[in-house]
Order: structure tokens, then sequence, then C-alpha cells
């Protein structure tokens, strides 16, 4: 039930390890429930956490449950947490520590049954020694402390996810494309700045360009590529 912190570049996977820790964990019957931090703006961020009641503010028509309700039983997945506000920093430590949440609104408090696991591409300890980042919350979230690496230091994955997501970005009624010797070399030798979502992302615009071909070198234009394969 600790609390995780997977941290790593963006597109590393983050999330797919936080997923991993559920599904793999004794919640798994319960749901797994994600939110970006970074993605909701902040006068919505607490109401988006922790639910509101009705007439709390112009649109409430309704009472409405937060990602910590939805995820009760389960795992939360708060990603990006770096972002999060400072007020909210202070709010959500105290809802780690008591277990409990209290709703925009409410004049009662919510005991919640949840597994937090965050995830950030920022380096938190460079943010806490810049006064960004709450450091009693960091604490409180880096109890297991879990590294996901960039593809360009496992290079050994790379063909393998390349023929993965082929697989998975074929076109209904068409074989997977294929990357010959000259391209393998190249997709190698590139430093993949994306990761394995940049990875994703090309073979799927291959995919659509070139269905079911082998792909050399020569066959692709470099319009079609990353600057860096390019070069």
């Amino acid at each position: 039930p600790s609390t995780a912190l997977v941290t790593g570049e963006s597109g590393t996977g983050k999330e797919l390890v936080a997923q991993a820790l559920h599904a793999q964990g004794p919640r798994a019957g319960g749901p797994f429930v994600p939110i970006n931090c970074g993605a909701i703006p902040r006068e919505l961020i607490e109401s988006e956490l922790f639910g509101h009641r009705k007439g709390t503010f112009t649109g409430a028509v309704a009472d409405r449950l937060g990602r910590f309700e939805l995820a009760h039983g389960g795992t939360l997945f708060l990603d990006e947490i770096g972002d999060l506000p400072m007020d909210m920093q202070v709010k959500l430590l105290r809802v780690l520590q008591e277990r409990c949440i209290l709703p925009v609104g409410a004049s009662r408090e919510v005991p919640i049954d949840v597994r937090v696991v965050a995830a950030t591409h920022k380096n938190l300890e460079a943010e806490v020694a810049a006064g960004r980042f709450r450091e009693d919350l960091y604490y409180r979230i880096n109890v297991l402390p879990v590294t996901t690496t960039p593809l360009r230091e496992r290079p050994e994955d790379v063909l393998s996810l390349l023929e993965f997501y082929a697989v998975k970005h074929a076109l209904p009624g068409m074989r997977p494309i294929s990357f010959a010797p000259d391209m393998q070399q190249m997709v190698l030798a590139y430093a993949w700045p994306g990761n394995v979502r940049e990875l994703s992302n090309l073979v799927d615009r291959f995919s659509t360009l070139f269905p079911g071909q082998v792909l050399h070198a020569h066959t692709v234009p470099s319009c079609m590529l990353p600057s860096g394969l390019a070069a």
C-alpha cells in the first residue's frame, strides 16, 4: 500500500509503470484513476482531486466525486506532480497523512482508502531546493522510488519496440511494416529525445504512409523523419 514515486524523462513509460504496480498488487481489482496535475487549470485542480458539493460555485449543478473518491479501494496516479501548485501541495500532504478529503463546499470530511502513485519528469530534489516543491510532501510520496530509463540508455530495446509498435499500428488488413538493415542502423544510432513515445508516434506515421512495406533509409523522405534522425 506504500506510496510510490516514478521519475524519468517524458515518454519513458511512467504511467505504464504505475499501471503495472496497480495490476500486480493487492488492489488490482479496484479502479486505476489517472490525473495529470499539470493539465488542469489551477482554479479547478482542488475540485478535480477532492470533488465538490452542489452550489459551491457557478456551474456546480450537482455533487461531484473527485479523483480520490473515484479511486477508493484502488490506485490514484498523480502524473506530473511536480506541476502541482504550492497551495495544493499543502492540501495533498494533509490528505496523505490523514487519509481523509474535504470536498469543496462540504462541511464534513470523507475517509478514503487509496494507494497513491506519483510521477514527474522533474528533479524534485532540485525543485525542493528552489522552493517550488514542499520538502515534507517530497518525503511523503518518495516511499518507493522507481526510475524509468531513457531509450538512449537501452538501445537493445529499440528493435523489439519497433516490431511491437509496427504490429500495434498496422492498418486493418495490412501486414506490419518492417525495417531493412540500413534503416535499423539509422534508428539504433538515433538518441530518441522523445523516448518510447516518439518511437511509437514515428512507427504510427510510417504505418500510415507506407503500409505493409519494408522501409529502407532511401525510401523515407527526410521531411518525414525527426530532424536528428534525418541528419
